[in-house]
């Protein structure tokens, strides 16, 4: 049973509750689901557990069209044939077109490192199923090889969801899980001050009262995140900009409205 614990860093500010469910995640060796409304900071969670605990980070994108398989490992039999045909790769080693994906590279390792597999409820709904006996295991079978691939430490498995899709119960069993609530504007404020320590306090509370305007406006397809607020901020800082530069006008809109949609609406609303 391991005995680390993160207490979150010096750039990410974390709450009580997700201190506490990151460190059950760690002692019962389980999987962490992460879920929130992006740029709520699930991703960067994980490069803050492996920079604090001193483990690699080793980070699984999931895409639409991602697989299951493909984050266990793959086979270049295409390269191998080419290989057969016209010389260069010794062909009759199989090991040799073999390549671990993300989760075979954090069995494989040495070291316990932090597994992120990053917004997956964008893959296809059986692909959490897919993983279940992987997970749970903490390992996979190759049949190229004959061989079974088991993870040497249990790695840290951080998984990230924006809720797009429900997933499956018999996959959330094998998790636990976290919420990661929006920020309110006093939390928002010690984030600002954790990334941007000397910045003028009237330019951070006038950008913080204007951001939270704007999370309020009716009709918004995509509110403005944390992330956008804090690239707002740099941009600000950077331009020389004053706390009434934000109260009489806003300055660099599209660093936090994304949409035409959303932009028309804000105009409307300034009128």
């Amino acid at each position: 049973m391991s005995t680390e614990r993160f207490e979150g860093s010096e750039n990410y500010i974390a709450d009580e509750q997700l201190l506490s469910d990151v460190n059950a995640a760690i002692i019962l060796q389980k999987p962490l689901l992460v879920r929130g409304e992006p740029g709520t900071g699930k991703t960067m969670l994980a490069h803050a557990i492996s920079q604090t605990l001193g483990k690699e980070l080793i980070t699984w994108h999931v895409k639409s069209t991602t697989q299951a398989k493909e984050g266990l490992y793959t086979y270049d039999v295409v390269q191998r044939l080419n290989d057969s045909r016209f010389g260069g790769g010794d062909v009759s080693s199989i090991r040799s077109y073999i390549k671990m994906g993300p989760l075979g590279q954090a069995f494989s390792s040495n070291e316990q490192v932090v597994l992120l597999i990053d917004e997956i409820d964008k893959a296809d709904v059986e692909f959490p199923n897919d993983l279940l006996r992987e997970l749970d295991e903490m390992a996979f079978f190759i049949p190229e090889l004959d061989e079974t691939v088991k993870a040497k430490k249990r790695p840290i498995v951080l998984i990230t969801s924006n809720a797009e899709k429900e997933l499956p119960d018999a996959f959330l069993r094998r998790c636990l899980f976290h919420y990661i609530e929006f920020p309110n504007p006093e939390r928002m404020k010690t984030i600002i001050d954790s990334h941007f320590p000397n910045l003028d306090i009237e330019l951070v509370e006038a950008s913080i009262l204007r951001f939270y305007g704007l999370r309020d406006v009716h009709g918004l397809r995509k509110k403005p995140s944390t992330s956008e607020l804090l690239d707002w901020l740099m941009v600000l800082a950077r331009s020389g900009a004053k706390a009434e530069d934000i109260a009489n006008r806003m300055p660099f809109m599209g660093t936090l409205i994304k949409r035409e949609s959303d932009l028309s609406i804000v105009k409307k609303r300034r009128r």
